[in-house]
């Protein structure tokens, strides 16, 4: 797989000049909104996109939506900005990181946030089932360990589809394993010095293909990495097109 192409124009983006202060909170401000929006509809969450927006931007209820979903959405946008302010101290990726953001994701459950699975689950159609509960802590920690000669082998885009599989192959947690997954791909992408992607609602088809096909066919993180870089591709052109205005 030919990552050239990111490669190319994430040194032209770092050669630019960036966008101010106001600027750049704006571009996140929305950009958080969107992804919110689309990581939470993935899910089940039944917010429209404008709906997302009004309760994030505004503090408006939507009287016929329930309010789990309202805090669904103030929970995501709380746990992306908390994985903005650690991306940019270069945060190593740890179990408490992780748990600290799925208990941002998690807010309104007291009793599982940030908290291991206790119960064996399973995914209904997915060609894998997580392991037992016993077995999370040992999985986690060596998926962690074995990120970091990951990175070391492969592309990151590559590194960080495969973590992203198996981690919601793992399945840590009684619930929010999937926005969780993509906040902790979003946080090894700033990391790198590329942006964060936005897999969106309109795509989740081919996303959970991604899984099937990993966990049905070889465990070769292809799919998903190639899913990935092309939301990226999309990402750094858009930018650096503002930056050249």
């Amino acid at each position: 797989m030919d990552f050239t192409r990111i490669d190319e124009l994430r040194i032209k983006l770092k050669e630019m000049r960036p966008l101010n202060e106001a600027e750049l909170k704006r571009r996140r401000d929305e950009f958080i909104i969107e992804n919110t929006y689309n990581s939470n509809a993935i899910e089940g969450n039944t917010l429209s996109l404008r709906e997302t927006a009004l309760i994030l931007q505004e503090g408006i209820t939507i009287a016929e939506k329930p309010i789990r979903e309202h805090l669904e959405a103030i929970g995501h946008r709380d746990a992306f900005a908390y994985v903005i302010s650690i991306a940019d101290k270069d945060t190593e990726l740890t179990e408490r990181v992780i748990k600290k953001i799925h208990s941002l994701v998690l807010m309104n459950d007291a009793e599982n946030k940030g908290v291991y699975r206790g119960v064996p689950v399973t995914i209904i159609g997915a060609a894998h089932t997580p392991p037992q509960p016993f077995l999370v802590p040992i999985q986690m920690e060596e998926l962690i360990r074995g990120y970091e000669d990951m990175k070391k082998e492969k592309h990151i885009i590559e590194a960080i589809a495969e973590f992203h599989l198996r981690f919601e192959g793992v399945h840590p947690f009684i619930d929010g394993n999937g926005r969780t997954g993509r906040l902790i791909l979003n946080l090894e992408l700033i990391k790198s010095g590329l942006l964060p992607v936005n897999i969106k609602f309109a795509d989740r088809r081919k996303y959970y293909d991604c899984f099937d096909r990993y966990y049905s066919g070889g465990h070769t993180p292809d799919t998903l990495a190639q899913l990935i870089a092309g939301y990226e591709i999309e990402e750094l052109e858009r930018y650096i097109k503002i930056l050249e205005r």
